[in-house]
């Protein structure tokens, strides 16, 4: 099973991207905020409990995916260097089982940009960044503009273009 892991800060079109990557690939979509969601429900947002309980959910469905035999799975993050990494170790490991292969994605945009898209309507759906001062605060807190420290790694400033033609960039790089 391929595993897309497509990261980048706040309100930089992740999920957006994703499910427009889902159209073309069949791939299934394992956004960040479904999980962060069903985990909020029960425990409280950003407790290490809450965390560990995130990261095995996100394992669990991977290796039920990969079991099932999917073509493919899109994960999207805020990855936030070196906090992360330890997490991140896990997916790659979890990723590659049952001869899987992981395909890193970076989108970035300028900031401007971010705290313009963070306002968006869409993003109350879920309990996404939504505010100028949250995004600034996760700013202080994580290194969320880093690379991933795995290749292949295509970075996809998205800035300019629309979500349809960030996916295409995505399946041609990738050729999914």
């Amino acid at each position: 099973m391929k595993t897309i892991f497509l990261y980048g800060a706040p309100g930089v079109g992740k999920l957006t991207v994703a499910t427009e990557l889902s159209k073309r690939t069949g791939f299934s979509v394992l956004h960040n905020h479904l999980l962060n969601d069903l985990v909020g429900s029960a425990l409280d947002f950003g407790t290490d409990e809450f965390w560990d309980t995130v990261r095995a959910y996100r394992l669990d469905v991977m290796e039920r995916a990969a079991k099932a035999k999917r073509k493919g799975i899109i994960l999207t993050w805020v990855y936030g260097k070196p906090f992360d990494d330890a997490a991140l170790e896990k997916i790659v490991r979890q990723a590659k089982t049952h001869n899987g292969k992981i395909l890193f994605v970076h989108l970035v945009c300028d900031q401007k940009e971010l705290f313009k898209r963070i306002k968006q309507p869409s993003r109350k759906a879920f309990h996404k960044v939504k505010k100028s001062k949250t995004l600034r605060e996760i700013m202080k807190r994580r290194d969320i503009f880093s690379d991933v420290s795995y290749e292949p790694n295509f970075v996809i400033d998205n800035s300019k273009i629309s979500p349809r033609k960030a996916a295409n960039l995505i399946q041609k790089h990738y050729s999914l």
